[in-house]
């Protein structure tokens, strides 16, 4: 489709890691029993999270804002700029959250660029355990570019 381009995920993925307080004791377990498969890929998390796996399980996690000061915001920033390939987010569905709305947010970025998002540990294994994990993948998404020139000359 003319619409739409390629791109590619690389061999190493760029892993953004995020949980909510309730469910950051999980993340970290489940980021040490995958230690050996996520040290081949660049990790990256909001604050809080970011740190709390880099020093329990000593993986180099780069970390952003904590989610309800922005962080959630700058990894959808980087989904937009290419440098997101994956995204594990455990959330915690039974605790309110006061920057739902950029949880919402983030998530609706991963799915308008066609990111896979892991939102619990079932979902998690199943991605980790994907053969894609070792391979390059070409995934179709909207042509930003020609939509913004398309949508500027019929205004």
């Amino acid at each position: 489709m003319e619409d739409r381009i390629t791109l590619t995920i690389g061999r190493q993925k760029n892993i953004a890691l995020i949980a909510h307080d309730g469910k950051k004791a999980e993340l970290i377990d489940w980021c040490e029993r995958n230690k050996d498969i996520l040290k081949h890929h660049f990790l990256c998390g909001t604050g809080t999270t970011a740190r709390m796996i880099c020093d329990k399980t000593g993986l180099p996690v780069k970390g952003y804002n904590s989610g309800p000061l922005g962080g959630d915001q700058q990894i959808g920033a980087k989904i937009v700029e290419g440098r997101i390939d994956f995204i594990v987010f455990f959330s915690d569905p039974l605790t309110a959250q006061p920057h739902d709305p950029d949880v919402k947010a983030l998530m609706r970025i991963a799915q308008v660029y066609d990111i896979p998002m892991a939102v619990n540990k079932a979902s998690a294994d199943f991605m980790l355990s994907s053969d894609l994990m070792d391979k390059e993948y070409d995934h179709e998404v909207i042509d930003f570019g020609k939509n913004i020139a398309d949508r500027a000359k019929s205004l």
